[in-house]
């Protein structure tokens, strides 16, 4: 009986240790977020039969029968889903607005509403060559405004596509990462430190990538994952212990295309996603740019051609260039700006002509093609940014959900921590009253 009570005992007190370091590794990891919670299995050890015992049960105590892993699928689905909607969201937003900040920075449409107020001043006097001067100045500056906006543009692409760049390269380097963590998976043993180690591995890379594009995940029965792009339906990425890489290809228009193997697929979530749907945005705010100025160019130098300088010669163009990259000022002098109508005398004071540039340039000209374009812009971040708090709020909502269910709660593991060592206690007092017990036998003479 007191052989039985050493063993029963030995056993209770080694899992009740057991318990007490998974109570302390679930303590030391209650703030990192990669990290579910963690219990013990135990199992009650009763053996039946053996010399001397015919086919009654031998009761042995506990063993310890597996480290189990808080989680709940539905929950870290969700989370990632939420986590590439939210990152999308963001990247278009900061896309966004990087462009709106270039085009306030150059100062587009100020600058051509002043080149409009500078030809209204010279309607007072069309022969002052001190107000054409300003004209001209005023037209100068209107281009490098466009050269500064251009420019600026393209900066912020050339940014945006190295960001894509290297988020690609993350993602290729998390597909291999986590078909080498399915390796790890297929040969450790079910229930063991390992397995639960590295199922939160599994989850922490499965989440970097979702930041990073969107992705779909299913799980065989030893907790190996398959993923594929976009949706149940998309390529597969990572099966088993193999990793396929995705590729990236800028188009003439500056726009990005992936594939993966070879096979085309458009990203719709992640920051991938987001930053691909700010380069189209830039794309469509290079050609409305570009119509801009060539909406300028075009106005100006008509009216040129159709009026008269102060020394009564046919006017001449004011700017060359096709849109915003090449528009340049190749009027030389303020007297060439052609105030007159064509065919009026020298030192005409007659504005007719300069009365119809303005006209054109304040109607449903460059100025008002400008404060369109702002405006659209405008309107599409504010709206962009609606929808990002929107996500956001889901986003936060999947997570406290998800931290709750498989978070540590400190009162919880405090409780269990006096729980196990009572129970180390108790065992290691039913040690001490079976060696009490045999030694009492023994001295019974």
């Amino acid at each position: 009986m007191s052989g039985n009570l050493i063993l029963i005992g030995r056993s209770g007190a080694n899992a009740a240790r057991a318990a007490l370091e998974t109570t302390a590794q679930n303590i030391a990891n209650a703030d990192n977020p990669t990290y579910a919670r963690r219990t013990l299995a135990v199992s009650e050890v009763a053996a039946t039969g053996g010399i001397g015992t015919g086919g009654s049960a031998v009761l042995s105590g506990v063993r310890v029968d597996r480290v189990q892993r808080t989680q709940s699928l539905f929950l870290q689905t969700e989370v990632r889903r939420t986590s590439s909607d939210i990152a999308r969201a963001d990247a278009e937003l900061q896309g966004l607005r990087d462009v709106e900040s270039v085009l306030e920075g150059a100062e587009v449409y100020p600058a051509i509403t002043r080149f409009e107020a500078s030809l209204s001043r010279l309607r007072s006097d069309p022969l002052d060559s001190s107000l054409r001067a300003d004209a001209l100045e005023a037209a100068r500056t209107m281009v490098q405004t466009f050269g500064i906006a251009d420019h600026g543009l393209a900066i912020s692409g050339d940014e945006m596509r190295f960001a894509a760049a290297d988020g690609l390269a993350q993602v290729n380097t998390l597909a291999g990462e986590l078909a080498r963590v399915n390796i790890g998976l297929a040969r450790a043993q079910d229930g063991s430190v390992s397995k639960v180690a590295l199922l939160d591995r599994r989850d922490a890379l499965l989440t970097q990538m979702a930041g990073e594009i969107g992705i779909s995940t299913t799980f065989d029965a030893v907790g190996r994952v398959t993923v594929r792009l976009v949706d149940a339906g998309g390529p597969v990425m990572v099966a088993g212990d193999s990793a396929s890489a995705i590729s990236q290809t800028v188009d003439a228009d500056g726009t990005l295309s992936f594939a993966l193997d070879g096979t085309p697929f458009f990203p719709l979530a992640g920051a991938l996603a987001g930053r691909a749907q700010a380069l189209e945005r830039i794309t469509v705010v290079k050609t409305e740019l570009d119509g801009v100025a060539a909406l300028l160019i075009a106005q100006v130098n008509g009216a040129q051609a159709i009026g008269a300088t102060p020394t009564g010669a046919r006017g001449g163009p004011m700017f060359s260039g096709t849109g915003a990259g090449d528009i340049a000022l190749v009027m030389a002098q303020g007297s060439d700006i052609a105030t007159a109508p064509a065919g009026s005398p020298a030192f005409s004071r007659d504005i007719g002509n300069l009365e119809s540039l303005i006209a054109a340039l304040a109607g449903d000209g460059p100025a008002k093609a400008a404060d369109t374009m702002l405006f659209g812009l405008s309107s599409a971040i504010g709206g962009r940014q609606i929808t990002r708090d929107a996500l956001r709020s889901i986003a936060d909502t999947a997570s406290i959900a998800l931290a709750t269910e498989t978070g540590v709660d400190l009162d919880n593991e405090a409780a269990n921590l006096l729980r196990f060592q009572q129970a180390f206690q108790a065992n290691g007092r039913v040690i001490q009253v079976a060696a009490d017990i045999f030694d009492t036998l023994l001295g019974v003479r």
